[in-house]
């Protein structure tokens, strides 16, 4: 399998699948995984599934802002196989009691505990990450206002070290480079708790965790299938280095 290999600083990332690349990386050699995996969650049928992801995410009026990004067309159980697969390779690639951190939304939110588990992960939680009120509104309904980190440990781990928030706050960046984009700040804030060490993220998207890494002096490995999304990372992370960052998703 080919694939592309950059590195920025002490960020090493790959082009390429996650399912390709995991299998290559030394056991054991990650203090934590903290990824945003597609959640393959905007339709509940086999069409809306298969539409593109800015028609299944955004709104008519933001359409075309952002590339398109893959692996987002699986059904629900295809889901959790696929989920159970990379989680238990990545297991084995965090050092015995680290944390593993994935992204979901309220619809894979079952799936994503069910699998985390079924790759013999133990797992410890939910850490919500709050929208604020600038989540979107629904006429007659609750505000879909929060997305959701499933966390794990490989094995025991000791009741030592620093605490985190439990839920994290921080509104969608009024500037993003990803449909799916995240702020920076709740990326460094999963961090916090995480042993000094790599961090693994197998769905790198536009490179807002390895930022993250890069802000608090941390070793960091992104894996990203999309050349468009790639390159984008890849911008980030060098004007990170050259202290031109921008702070947002």
């Amino acid at each position: 399998m080919q694939f592309r290999c950059e590195t920025i600083g002490n960020a090493t990332l790959y082009q390429a699948d996650a399912l390709d690349v995991l299998p290559r990386l030394k056991e054991r050699s990650f203090a934590g995984l903290l990824t945003d995996p597609p959640y393959s969650s905007g339709g509940a049928f086999k069409g809306d599934r298969s539409a593109p992801t800015s028609s299944k995410y955004q709104s008519a009026a933001h359409r075309g802002i952002y590339p398109e990004f893959q692996g987002d067309t699986r059904d629900q159980r295809s889901y959790f196989a696929w989920l159970t697969l990379w989680l238990s390779r990545a297991r084995g690639l965090i050092v015995p009691g680290g944390l593993g951190c994935v992204f979901t939304d309220w619809r894979q939110l079952p799936t994503t505990t069910d699998a985390l588990q079924a790759a013999g992960w133990v797992w410890r939680g939910i850490a919500p990450w709050d929208k604020t009120e600038r989540g979107r509104p629904q006429l007659g309904r609750y505000r879909a206002q929060a997305e959701y980190v499933v966390w794990g440990t490989d094995g025991p781990r000791a009741l030592a070290g620093p605490v985190a928030p439990g839920v994290f706050r921080a509104p969608v960046p009024n500037v993003k480079h990803h449909i799916a984009g995240k702020p920076v700040a709740v990326m460094e804030g999963l961090l916090a708790p995480m042993e000094a060490g790599a961090i693994l993220d197998p769905f790198m998207g536009s490179g807002t965790v390895g930022l993250a890494c890069q802000a608090v002096g941390r070793p960091y490995v992104g894996i990203e299938v999309d050349a468009t999304y790639f390159e984008i990372a890849c911008r980030r992370l060098q004007e990170g280095l050259n202290g031109h960052s921008n702070p947002s998703a």
